[in-house]
């Protein structure tokens, strides 16, 4: 890009949906940003315009964004494990993490050139632990909490890698079952110091 943005675009691009992209905006902000390659237009009515993986890298790097809200001030967040204030469980949470499952296989659907749902795509790859964690908590798995015991995702020093912990071996077997249906790779491995069994596992490319 040669220009930066404009501040009616910006507001746009920093409005969008964190997990689809979505953007809502008059139609000539929106065709602005699709003739710059930050924006597409959908195919299929209504035809919604939607981030393309360079408008997602615009937002998460505009400087001049406001600080981000609390994950329960509004904005939908995957459960990680371990969080001092969960998000209440219920059914309106299990809409809204069904919403953003249904959400994510969408954007995969629309970012893949063949049109492909079982591999993750660039957005998950640039937000490894919450798209994991999103995976394992729309297949129902519990997360850890003050009151119980449940999975952990942690980011990892390696490349396009986390860490998932669970508090039993049956339990952690069925997390990388979990993934593996959601097209990541999961193995299996053992901490030296702590001897804790744990998965690593990574998005599928192929």
């Amino acid at each position: 890009m040669t220009r930066a943005l404009s501040a009616a675009q910006r507001r746009v691009v920093e409005g969008a949906d964190p997990v689809t992209g979505r953007l809502r905006g008059t139609e000539a902000q929106l065709a602005a940003l699709v003739k710059r390659g930050l924006a597409f237009r959908h195919p299929r009515p209504p035809h919604d315009h939607f981030l393309t993986p360079a408008g997602h890298r615009i937002r998460e790097a505009v400087p001049e964004a406001a600080p981000e809200p609390v994950p329960d001030a509004g904005v939908f967040a995957a459960r990680v494990g371990g969080e001092e204030e969960p998000a209440e469980d219920g059914p309106a949470r299990a809409r809204e993490v069904h919403g953003a499952w249904q959400g994510l296989l969408e954007l995969r659907r629309m970012t893949h050139a063949d049109g492909a749902v079982d591999r993750p795509c660039d957005w998950e790859r640039a937000h490894l632990v919450r798209a994991a964690a999103l995976a394992l908590e729309a297949a129902g798995h519990r997360p850890a909490s003050g009151d119980g015991d449940g999975y952990r995702v942690r980011a990892t020093p390696q490349p396009e890698a986390v860490a998932v912990y669970a508090p039993d071996a049956p339990a952690l077997a069925a997390c990388a079952a979990t993934l593996e249906r959601a097209g990541w790779q999961a193995g299996e491995y053992t901490e030296p110091r702590t001897r804790a069994r744990y998965l690593l596992a990574s998005p599928r490319r192929v």
